[in-house]
């Protein structure tokens, strides 16, 4: 029997809240695979100033997880929360320790027209720390088993790997087909 973790899900917020729902219903809800800490629409002013709102996403949210998941969509890329999530998780503070890392491509990334794992169109630093062995990518399953072994792997890597933080933190949201190296 597979450990539930306490899993942090990181996505974005406009284009795939559907996405993210349906995730967490499947596999915290009806499986129990998991036990969710994301940030919800609503629970932080997006007014507030961005150290405040990084204070609180770290504070509040990640402290308690122990897996960050990210559901890769075809924007996700491009936001500065996720890049500040993604971050954030893999630090390792006095406060929190630091947590395991996995992507998931939901089903409409494909339709790019090219390989799924095209580096330049997933968070850069979730490929940063694909490439460096702290944490991997997977194509989107609806199988508990399999979803629960990826999350179980992202845990157990957490200390036999360093992350890459070296990725620069985005100050704004971005734009455009791809980010650059």
């Amino acid at each position: 029997m597979q450990s539930t973790h306490k899993v942090f899900v990181s996505y974005h917020h406009v284009n795939d809240q559907w996405d993210r729902e349906k995730f967490e219903g499947i596999f915290s809800t009806y499986f129990g695979i998991m036990i969710t800490r994301s940030v919800q629409i609503g629970d932080i002013n997006p007014l507030l100033p961005t150290e405040t709102i990084r204070q609180k996403i770290r504070d509040e949210y990640l402290r308690n997880s122990t897996v960050t998941v990210v559901l890769i969509g075809k924007e996700t890329w491009k936001r500065k929360h996720v890049d500040w999530e993604i971050g954030s998780s893999i630090r390792q503070t006095i406060r929190s320790s630091r947590s395991g890392l996995l992507g998931i491509f939901l089903p409409d990334h494909s339709d790019f027209g090219r390989d799924k794992y095209y580096p330049y169109i997933i968070p850069p630093r979730l490929h940063y720390n694909v490439d460096c062995g702290y944490a991997a990518v997977y194509d989107w399953s609806n199988d508990p088993a399999t979803v629960g072994s990826w999350i179980q792997a992202a845990f157990d890597r957490r200390f036999k790997k360093n992350p890459d933080n070296s990725y620069p933190s985005f100050i704004n949201n971005k734009s455009g087909e791809r980010w650059y190296p």
